[in-house]
């Protein structure tokens, strides 16, 4: 790809029925964080998953609210190919809704698998070496603290982690699917998250490196 043309991303969600987590707020700060190294293009159309419209984008980033529903399998197929052949996937909280095809939770190495209530949490780096932790401090935030089920067949690398009652759990991760690449960040609740120095810093970098 041409890297004198600004590269584009497209931010997926739910503006008109979401069921927990709407895309309005949320998209406007996606976009101020990543102004100056990408174009954000906001939609909550799932065709764009498609091939014919997801091919223009370096990167799309689910904040996906379909814990209801599932994607077609043509825009299943078509997601996997964009990121097999070397589309960046970015999957922030809710988004990992889209592991409701077996397909999909295993290009995100992992399924959602519940969370205890909305509360204060620590969060810290894994101390894996990656640019997209690169300068995190450990940080507080009130956040819904998600749990996973790791897919086994996924060679992923978690990068933060979160404490909670004493045991610390895996809050993003990264992995290589193919030829592309594909991130995890489990805090995005609402649009108070995104105001968290840390958390704009993790997206900027996290966007960059799965964007390549």
């Amino acid at each position: 790809m041409n890297t004198n043309i600004q590269k584009k991303c497209l931010l997926l969600g739910d503006y008109t029925h979401p069921k927990f987590h709407p895309l309005q707020g949320v998209d406007a700060q996606i976009s101020h964080i990543l102004n100056d190294v990408m174009t954000v293009q906001c939609s909550e159309n799932k065709n764009m998953l498609l091939t014919s419209n997801i091919k223009q984008f370096d990167l799309c980033i689910s904040y996906l609210d379909l814990w209801d529903e599932k994607v077609s399998p043509r825009q299943t197929a078509d997601l996997l190919s964009y990121v097999s052949q070397g589309g960046g996937l970015f999957v922030i909280h809710n988004g990992i809704s889209l592991e409701d095809r077996f397909e999909l939770a295993q290009l995100i190495g992992g399924k959602f698998n519940g969370h205890p209530p909305y509360q204060s949490l620590s969060f810290r780096a894994t101390g894996n070496d990656h640019v997209i932790t690169e300068g995190i401090q450990p940080f507080e935030l009130e956040e819904e603290p998600y749990q996973f089920e790791f897919d086994p067949f996924t060679e992923k690398q978690v990068l933060l982690e979160y404490q909670m009652d004493d045991e610390w759990y895996p809050a993003a991760w990264s992995l290589t699917y193919g030829l592309g690449r594909v991130t995890f960040l489990m805090p995005g609740h609402h649009v108070p998250t995104f105001n968290q120095p840390e958390i704009r810093q993790l997206i900027l970098q996290a966007a960059q490196w799965t964007a390549r």
